[in-house]
């Protein structure tokens, strides 16, 4: 009886191992497939993240002449001639306001305030991107032209919104769109602060303006002598579909 009791304990604890061996098998395949889908999700992020920085262009390498600047970006010159045929401001201004805001790096913000000297603090403004535009106006101009999608980080939108910005200046204060140097003053102090005239406690902020007006005119004569180069250069852009 004890060689039949082993044998059929034998017999049971095998049969079960097998009637158990496709539910362990299973789970196991679930286990691995779970912690390779997890790997696939981790991967495709670090590729989207890695991708979008690598997606920024980088400043222009010489960031005083404006030739130079559309050589390296070419697609920067559309955009800032379709900032100009929409709103007028110059191309030569739209590109000295953003050499002078953010030295055409796309990602910038204001440095952080130190709490007790060490302690990284809130930022002095919200300003952002290629203009510096800050969330109130920046929302302002995504609803007046429709466009939710706007990013501050695209230089698309930043030549966009100096433009837009320029012509509601234009329109509040009378500053014409041939004058750089008093539209930037408008542009960093704010329409309202212009009024105010709150520019001439700050010295700082003149001498800024006087120099993106000493830009502007010295881009717009660069970009005289090259401009050519840059309209109808795709291949499809011939006779009538080339428009200047």
């Amino acid at each position: 009886m004890r060689f039949f009791d082993i044998q059929e304990s034998g017999y049971f604890t095998h049969h079960q191992n097998m009637t158990n061996q496709p539910l362990i098998n299973n789970r196991l395949f679930k286990r691995r497939y779970a912690n390779a889908f997890q790997c696939l999700i981790l991967s495709g992020l670090f590729a989207f993240l890695t991708g979008c920085s690598l997606l920024t262009p980088d400043p222009p390498a010489n960031q005083n002449n404006i030739c130079s600047i559309f050589r390296e970006q070419p697609q920067w010159y559309d955009y800032a001639k379709a900032s100009e045929k929409t709103w007028g401001t110059p191309i030569a201004t739209q590109m000295a306001f953003i050499h002078s805001e953010s030295g055409f790096r796309s990602n910038i913000r204001p440095p952080r305030r130190k709490l007790l000297g060490f302690i990284p603090w809130s930022r002095s403004s919200s300003a952002y991107g290629y203009a510096q535009a800050q969330n109130p106006v920046w929302g302002e101009y995504m609803k007046d032209v429709g466009n939710p999608l706007a990013r501050r980080t695209h230089m698309k939108y930043a030549t966009d919104f100096i433009g837009w910005y320029n012509q509601r200046t234009q329109n509040r204060l009378n500053i014409t769109l041939d004058n750089p140097t008093h539209l930037y003053l408008a542009y960093h102090e704010g329409q309202t602060g212009y009024r105010l005239a709150s520019y001439r406690q700050k010295p700082r902020v003149i001498d800024t303006a006087r120099q993106v007006g000493e830009r502007s005119r010295l881009f717009s004569s660069q970009l005289s002598q090259c401009e050519q180069e840059f309209k109808c250069r795709r291949f499809y852009q011939i006779g009538p579909l080339c428009k200047k």
